[in-house]
């Protein structure tokens, strides 16, 4: 009985003749990736020593199956809702609206909601919509005249929080903190809350459309210029000052987090499809 190790008999044969000009190894791989319609682009890709890290790593929700778990990526859900507040606004307060926009607001409890944005000549309108039933839930109206100061920066949070968030914010004030109740900041359901955070959508880059309005900075510009043309054009304000735009940290004031440590990473503040449920 003969081993796997035994090749008694055969000779190894080279296949390159004399005055053959066969490329070598290095050169056939490079043939191989010059070859757009056999290998993909991906190989060519990873090869590069100089392909930066973002390339390499996509954003996660560049991926049409986790993008297509929210329900604000459907088509025509955005254009609906859009209409839908439009026609509402117009109805209800008699104004039209200059901006749009799709953001995150992060509650006094650390608790993520999605929200949208709109701007009006006299009204910043915070809205929570169902991209589900597609129909508008509940709409807080902030007079711009009232904003007084807009904070930028980093989220910070006391030293012993058991919860806390990276990235940074906004955060826009039309009353005093310190006039807040103590059972209003320690209520999470609370709707007195003088002052509103957001941060940037988690669909932001899901395409060129959700880039421009789920962006934190042209929301912020837009807002500014409204506030701005509010004040001069409200007598007796109360705001003598004008309006404060600030960088700074952004305390949000929770230590255990029990509730938003649960609710944020099952995304429990988003229309999201949370698969079927039955046998």
């Amino acid at each position: 009985m003969s081993t796997i190790g035994s090749f008694e008999g055969f000779q190894p044969v080279s296949l390159k003749q004399e005055g053959d000009d066969q490329p070598s190894e290095a050169d056939h791989l490079s043939m191989e990736e010059g070859d757009q319609d056999k290998t993909p682009v991906w190989r060519e890709i990873s090869r590069q020593s100089s392909v930066t890290k973002s390339t390499l790593c996509p954003n996660p929700y560049h991926q049409p199956y986790i993008s297509r778990k929210y329900f604000v990526t459907r088509p025509g859900t955005i254009e609906t809702a859009l209409e839908d507040l439009k026609g509402h606004i117009a109805e209800t307060y008699g104004e039209t609206i200059q901006g749009f926009w799709l953001l995150t607001e992060i509650d006094h409890w650390n608790n993520e909601k999605e929200k949208i944005l709109l701007v009006t000549d006299k009204t910043l309108l915070i809205c929570k919509y169902d991209f589900i039933m597609l129909s508008c839930v509940q709409v807080q109206r902030v007079p711009l005249s009232a904003v007084y100061r807009i904070c930028l920066g980093k989220f910070v949070f006391p030293a012993i929080s058991l919860d806390k968030r990276p990235g940074e914010g906004l955060r826009i004030y039309w009353g005093s903190p310190e006039e807040q109740s103590l059972l209003s900041r320690w209520n999470p359901w609370s709707t007195e809350v003088p002052y509103a955070t957001f941060t940037e959508h988690p669909m932001k880059y899901t395409s060129e459309k959700f880039l421009e309005i789920c962006k934190l900075s042209g929301f912020t510009s837009k807002l500014v210029s409204a506030i701005q043309n509010a004040h001069k054009n409200s007598a007796g304000s109360g705001r003598e000052k004008g309006l404060m735009v600030l960088t700074q940290p952004i305390l949000i004031e929770t230590y255990t987090g029990l509730m938003s440590f649960i609710g944020n990473r099952n995304k429990l503040g988003y229309s999201l499809a949370r698969g079927s449920v039955g046998f």
